[in-house]
């Protein structure tokens, strides 16, 4: 063995402490020794080795408080076991059973519960990096005095999300613990293909934040720094980067190897063996004894076999459409609220802020997030005055860092916090899309955890603004399950259907056309209203066809039939497009028997699409003409008036209207 120095504070620590230290570390290798049994055997699908990384996992988890929030990866099986969680509800997990924790929906430790304050990992790695600010955020707000912990491995430090996280729990100081896992290898790409500094605490520096370099198999260390440091959180909230300089013995998962890894390399790190060397030192300070040590590994190893026991002998899964499809959302009971008879007559935009504030003074735990919101206003004044009213613990401005403002923003759902994110551009949604449609959209799904989240998407062309603040981009979200996606187009929709989003525990892309903004105008209750997703607004009716929009071009569609009296139309406002009123849809359709859909994205894979596919699924003996769609040209949006205005569908919708209706 290496003989590791465990002198590191350890007059300070009980007996009963380094046994726990000891024991929790050899529990988590037994366990994945038996793991690697069963993989060969075929009895679980694949496994990411800890083997050699066990200080880190049970010193971190150790260290702090149950009540602390984990994030682990897929190398930390001591994060959870030290956590006391059942073996048998890991080895379900494992297996796809339902006694694990996502229902055979995800595998391995892709997974949290809420019981003991662990949320797993996706394997992106970076976004659970924001997820922790997010936790943190809420800790700090609540004056919790709680530490959030984050793992990621040196791999994932090259990660933007890293550098967005680190530089907003620095700048909001969170009691965040970013710990960096560095074991040589990210699969087969060594260190030094992997960044280019001597040491990745040395980055902690670039962001103000304190941060060490501890030996992570040394469990003493480990446990004794991270107590350290967690309590000068707890006093002075603030982020703290470790990094633990340790080493994978195993491939990146079994079926990987290690060919890559020079022999010798191997050999040096198989004697700094932290169970092995801890074992040593206890044996020989007395603090533990060879019978001791026997009755210890005896009695993991009889709880492992009872549990998985329990496991191989739970039935299989047994596949339910319903159960699947039910578990997409949480459950959201819609709470009709009607106003008073009092309204004035306001803009699009006024409307907006005025919803949104009337929910910040009906909801307590809302926290609005976005790139100048808060003294500023916004870019367009929607939260203006709302930093007086509410004060800035809860109208964050944030860095330019859309992606961890999302992941924070689900960190905040996980500890019971509601948000409004404002994209300033819907444009702007592509730097924060990882997060949106692979952690906000999956993870109730997976889980059971609601990402309670609006993010609001101001959007829309005809306004000059060019190929990156113009796009009306709602269809990279609607075919996207998990996620609920709104675009009004009157004021008075857009107060009721804000309100609602809010209400609701899921996450719902709230899309705003800025062209509505301040160019229309209609009386809107004074008092605070909801209106139900999943139901179009009928706007004018008539027999000879169906016109089918929402959004911007649902005015469009208005001022065409107002210069053609003659045309008798069902003029149908969509209003939400996930969930959608098929129900209007095909009532209208089968009256009209013609049907023409008018969207301002471009054609190819747009809602209308989709519209057009379900009504010849489900209309097609009804229609005496073909379904007409009516979209934009397909290119990015120009900038020059005369460009985007030949660019729009809206110059189209006329001549296609007419020529369907004389099909």
């Amino acid at each position: 063995m290496h003989n590791l120095n465990f002198n590191y504070n350890i007059e300070k620590l009980k007996k009963d402490t380094l046994i726990g230290l000891y024991t929790n570390m050899l529990k988590s290798r037994l366990i994945e020794e038996r793991m690697l049994v069963l993989l060969r055997q075929g009895k679980v699908s694949k496994w990411f080795s800890g083997i050699g990384q066990e200080a880190i996992s049970v010193g971190v988890t150790l260290a702090l408080n149950p009540e602390d929030y984990i994030l682990p990866m897929h190398r930390n099986l001591g994060v959870f076991t030290t956590r006391n969680i059942p073996l048998y509800r890991l080895f379900g997990q494992w297996q796809g059973k339902a006694s694990g924790f996502t229902k055979g929906r995800d595998r391995s430790f892709h997974f949290g519960t809420q019981e003991y304050n662990i949320v797993g990992m996706i394997s992106h790695l970076g976004p659970q990096l924001g997820v922790a600010d997010g936790i943190a955020l809420a800790s700090k707000v609540k004056s919790k005095n709680q530490v959030t912990a984050v793992f990621t491995g040196e791999g994932g430090t090259s990660e933007g999300d890293f550098h967005e996280a680190l530089n907003v729990a620095s700048v909001w100081q969170l009691p965040v613990l970013f710990c960096i896992e560095n074991n040589g290898y990210g699969l087969s790409t060594p260190t030094n293909e992997q960044y280019n500094c001597e040491n990745l605490a040395d980055r902690g520096l670039g962001y103000g934040m304190e941060s060490h370099i501890v030996d992570g198999n040394n469990i003493v260390e480990v446990y004794s720094k991270v107590s350290e440091i967690a309590e000068s959180i707890r006093e002075n909230p603030h982020p703290v980067l470790i990094e633990f300089k340790t080493f994978r013995m195993r491939g990146h998962e079994e079926a990987s190897g290690t060919e890559y890894v020079p022999q010798t390399l191997l050999s040096a790190w198989e004697t700094k063996d932290p169970i092995l060397n801890f074992e040593s030192f206890l044996l020989n300070e007395a603090i533990l004894s060879e019978a001791d040590k026997t009755k210890i590994k005896d009695e993991i190893i009889a709880e492992i076999q009872e549990h998985l026991e329990l496991a191989f002998n739970e039935e299989d899964i047994i596949p339910n459409e319903i159960k699947e499809l039910n578990d997409v959302f949480k459950s959201f009971e819609y709470e009709s609220i009607t106003p008073n008879n009092n309204s004035k007559e306001i803009r699009f935009i006024d409307a907006l802020s005025e919803g949104l504030k009337q929910s910040m003074e009906r909801h307590n735990n809302l926290i609005l997030m976005g790139q100048d919101i808060a003294e500023y206003g916004g870019v367009f004044k929607i939260t203006e005055g709302f930093v007086e009213e509410f004060g800035k613990e809860r109208v964050r401005n944030t860095p330019i860092c859309e992606s961890a403002i999302v992941e924070t923003a689900m960190g905040l759902s996980i500890a019971g916090i509601k948000s409004v994110v404002e994209m300033q551009f819907a444009d702007f949604a592509s730097s924060g899309f990882n997060p949106i449609v692979n952690y906000l959209a999956k993870s109730h799904y997976r889980w059971g955890q609601e990402a309670d989240v609006v993010i609001r998407m101001p959007c829309g062309g005809g306004v000059a603004a060019g190929p990156f603040h113009s796009q009306t981009n709602e269809a990279w979200f609607t075919k996207t399950p998990g996620l609920k996606v709104v675009y009004p187009a009157f004021p008075y929709d857009a107060k009721g259907l804000l309100a609602t989003a809010i209400n609701d525990p899921n996450p719902v892309l709230f899309f705003e056309h800025k062209g509505l903004y301040r160019t229309i105008k209609e009386d809107v209750p004074t008092d605070y209203y909801t209106l139900p997703f999943g139901k179009a607004s009928v706007i004018q009716c008539g027999n000879a066809i169906t016109i089918i929009s929402y959004g911007a071009t649902v005015h469009w569609a208005l001022e065409t039939l107002s210069n053609n009296p003659g045309i008798s139309a069902d003029l149908i406002d969509l209003r939400t497009l996930q969930p959608l009123d098929t129900e209007t849809i095909y009532t209208s359709v089968k009256k009209t028997g013609r049907a023409i859909i008018l969207q301002e994205d471009s054609l190819f894979g747009g809602i209308a699409s989709d519209i057009s596919a379900l009504l010849m699924e489900h209309c097609f003996e009804y229609l005496d003409a073909p379904v007409k769609r009516v979209a934009s040209m397909k290119t990015p949006i120009p900038f020059a008036s005369q460009l985007e205005q030949q660019y729009l569908s809206k110059n189209r919708f006329e001549v296609a209207l007419k020529a369907l209706l004389e099909y």
